[in-house]
Order: structure tokens, then sequence, then C-alpha cells
């Protein structure tokens, strides 16, 4: 799994746990909602770190939270 895999995964994780839609993170985050679908199907494959940040803001979350997530926790190193 890519890093990019992961955080498609962790972002649609946190909105399942929050019971919200995409579309609504996109809203809360100020992040269209354009980017995040191309997040989730893996057009985008390497989201910033200000991206992610503008999504745990949204979600109310540090950070932090967001990556202390098993998904992230065997990930293997790309050396691309």
């Amino acid at each position: 799994m890519t890093i990019g895999e992961a955080v498609a995964d962790r972002i649609e994780e946190l909105c399942m746990e929050k019971n919200i839609t995409l579309n609504k993170l996109g809203t809360i985050s100020g992040i269209t909602q354009s980017t995040l679908h191309n997040m989730i199907g893996g057009i985008s494959r390497n989201p910033t770190i200000s991206t992610i940040k503008k999504i745990c803001d949204g979600l109310n979350i540090s950070i932090v939270d967001f990556f202390d997530a098993p998904v992230f926790r065997n990930l293997e190193q790309e050396l691309k």
C-alpha cells in the first residue's frame, strides 16, 4: 500500500466514524470536492500536508490523530 492509498483509506474511515460524506468533509475543511475525490480515487497520489491539515481541522482532530492509525504502521518505503 502506498502513502496515498493509506491517506485515502484513513479519510474514508474518519468520514464513516463521523458519519459525514466526502462532500460534507470538503465543505467543512475548505477543500474542493474534486480534490477529495481525486485523493480517494487515486488520481492525486501525494496529497500535501497542508491539505491533510485542512482535513484534520475540518474533522476537529490533530495531524497526530490522523496518522495514528493502523493503516500507516506497516507502510513500505517508497523509493520513487
